[in-house]
Order: structure tokens, then sequence, then C-alpha cells
């Protein structure tokens, strides 16, 4: 028998396991929205970028590699933006800040959308609605912690 397997029955019999409790998966407390906050800009940038982006006539090949490493940079972007708005809204926001905020549903949701839909489409319209949505969560986050 292996003896760390024996030991870790002994230790179970002499001391209960006791059941802890996190707001997270980490509890470390530190929630911030200056990553969503760069996400969004950056997604704004890649967009412009893609936007003003003209097809040359000599050096296609570069021409492609620069668009698709825009569109890479901006899907990744849209990516981190929604996994940190997921963040604060499963492990930081709780029940009060819903009463306190009840758009904050709407907001998170209606944001998460947009990082999706921004990673398929090339619409500065799409990237001003996020922002405004980034600000909104901001806001409430900032008020949280007053």
């Amino acid at each position: 028998m292996n003896p760390i397997k024996t030991i870790a029955r002994i230790a179970d019999k002499l001391s209960e396991p006791k059941e802890v409790y996190a707001h997270c998966d980490v509890p470390c407390g530190i929630y911030e929205t200056d990553t969503i906050t760069h996400s969004v800009a950056t997604i704004r940038a890649m967009t412009e970028k893609l936007l003003e982006l003209q097809h040359p006539k000599e050096n296609h090949v570069q021409h492609v590699n620069t668009a698709v490493r825009m569109i890479s940079t901006k899907e990744e972007f849209s990516q981190k933006c929604k996994t940190e708005i997921l963040i604060l809204w499963t492990d930081y926001f709780k029940p009060e800040h819903l009463e306190k905020f009840p758009e904050l549903h709407e907001t998170v949701w209606k944001a998460t959308k947009l990082c999706s839909e921004i990673k398929r489409v090339v619409d500065i319209k799409k990237v001003e609605e996020l922002e405004k949505a980034v600000d909104e969560i901001k806001r409430m986050f900032d008020e949280s912690k007053k």
C-alpha cells in the first residue's frame, strides 16, 4: 500500500474536513475594470485600422498578413473583454449590487453579446455600443465600492 495514501486516510480519520467558503475561484479580492477599458480601446483601434486599410496594387501577401493580424488582435481583445466582464459578473457582483443597479444584468448581458458579435464583424457602431456598456459597467463597479 502507498504510504502517502495511508497517511492521508489516517489524517482524514483524525480530523474531519471543514467546508470553506469563497466568493471566487481564487479569493484574492482584487477586481478591476482597467482590463476591459484597455480591451475595448484596442478593439476600437483595430476596427478603425481595418476600416482604413487600403488594398494595395502590389504586395498582396503583406496586405493580407496585416489584415489577419489586426483581425486576430481584435478577436483576442474581444474575448479578453468578455472574459473580464464575466469575472466581474460571476465573482464580484452580488445580489445587493443587483438591487442597487437593476440594469446591471441587462448591461452585462448586452456587453458580452457585443464582444461575441464584434469578433464576427468590422463595425464601429458595435464598438461604440460596447464602449457605452463598458463605461456603464465601470460606473456601477466604481459606485459599488463606495
